[in-house]
C-alpha cells in the first residue's frame, strides 16, 4: 500500500488520533488536558503520544505537547479531507440537482448546507424545507423554477402580499405555469409595489434547478422537468457562496427584460392554436 494511504488509514481507523490532533491545532496541552479533551484513557493517550512521535508529528515543550510543522501540515490536510468527504456525504443524494451552467459554482461553497430530498416513506421534506425559508426571510431574489409547486407557491403569493421584498427571473414558459395555476392570486402578488418580476429567455439550469437569494442564506431547489416535483433543497449560510448567487443573479438581473403580462397572454393563446386540431371532413 502507499505509504501516504498507510497514514490515511492510520488516522482514520481511531478517532482518538484524530481528536488528539485536533486538540493540539488549538496549541500545546499536558497529557492530562489530552484525556480531558478525548475522553481517552491513560494507555491510549500513551499510545498516540507514542505514534506520533514516532511519525515527528508532535515534540514535547517540558510536560506540554505540541504540533511540529510536519504535525501542523498533516492535521490540516486531513481535516481538509474529512471535511470534503462529509460535503460529499451530504450531497450524495443531490448531486444530480447541482448546478453545471451557473458559472463559478463549487461543491466547496456547500460544505455547511441543509439538504432536503424526498424520502422513501415522506416526500414532502423538500417542499417544507422552501416553506420554512419563505416564512424566515423579508426579502428574496431569484431566478429559475425555484418556486413552482402549488404547495409553495401560495406561501410565495400570501408572503408577498404580506410585503416580502422580491424580485424574481423567470423564463416565459414557467411563468406562463405559474400564472395559469391560480391567475388571480398571482395577479395580486405581481401588482405588489414589493414585488418586480424579470423575463429571461435562456436562464442557466433552467430545466433543473433554481437559485435563491434570502435574507440568511442562499438556496438551490432542483425540479423534476417532466413532473415539476421538487426533488431537493439546499441551502448554506456560507459567505462564499453568497457571493457567487450575488454574481450569478447580477449576470441574469442584466441578460432579463421587464414582465410583460400581455407577452405571457399571447404565449398562452398560441399555445391553445397549436393544441387545436381540426378534423378532416
Amino acid at each position: 500500500m502507499d505509504p501516504a494511504i498507510q497514514d490515511i488509514d492510520f488516522l482514520a481507523r481511531s478517532d482518538h488520533r484524530v481528536a488528539v490532533l485536533e486538540v493540539l491545532s488549538n496549541g500545546q496541552h499536558d497529557r492530562r488536558e489530552l484525556r480531558a479533551a478525548t475522553g481517552a484513557s491513560d494507555p491510549t493517550i500513551g499510545r498516540v503520544i507514542r505514534d506520533f512521535e514516532d511519525r515527528s508529528w508532535i515534540g514535547r515543550d517540558g510536560p506540554n505537547y505540541e504540533l511540529t510543522s510536519l504535525g501542523t501540515f498533516v492535521t490540516e490536510r486531513f481535516l481538509e479531507l474529512r471535511e470534503g468527504m462529509r460535503t460529499a456525504e451530504t450531497l450524495r443524494e443531490v448531486w444530480h440537482w447541482l448546478p453545471r451552467e451557473m458559472e463559478g459554482f463549487t461543491v466547496e461553497y456547500f460544505e455547511d448546507a441543509v439538504v432536503a430530498y424526498p424520502g422513501p416513506n415522506y416526500p414532502y421534506t423538500p417542499m417544507e424545507r422552501v416553506t420554512h425559508l419563505l416564512e424566515s426571510t423579508d426579502s428574496i431574489r431569484g431566478l429559475g423554477t425555484t418556486i413552482y409547486k402549488s404547495g409553495n407557491l401560495d406561501v410565495f403569493c400570501r408572503r408577498v402580499i404580506e410585503g416580502m421584498e422580491t424580485e424574481y427571473l423567470y423564463s416565459p414558459p414557467i411563468l406562463q405555469a405559474i400564472v395559469e395555476w391560480n391567475p388571480d392570486l398571482t395577479a395580486r402578488a405581481f401588482e405588489c409595489d414589493n414585488c418586480t418580476v424579470f423575463l429571461h429567455d435562456d436562464l442557466p439550469d433552467d430545466t433543473r434547478c433554481g437559485l435563491n437569494i434570502m435574507d440568511d442564506c442562499i438556496g438551490i431547489c432542483g425540479h423534476n422537468p417532466d413532473t415539476a416535483q421538487l426533488e431537493a433543497v439546499i441551502d448554506t449560510s456560507s459567505p462564499e457562496s453568497r457571493n457567487w448567487a450575488e454574481n450569478v443573479y447580477e449576470q441574469c438581473r442584466m441578460e432579463a427584460r421587464p414582465f410583460d403580462a400581455q407577452e405571457i397572454e399571447r404565449a398562452e393563446i398560441d399555445s391553445q392554436r397549436n393544441t387545436l386540431r381540426v378534423e378532416p371532413e
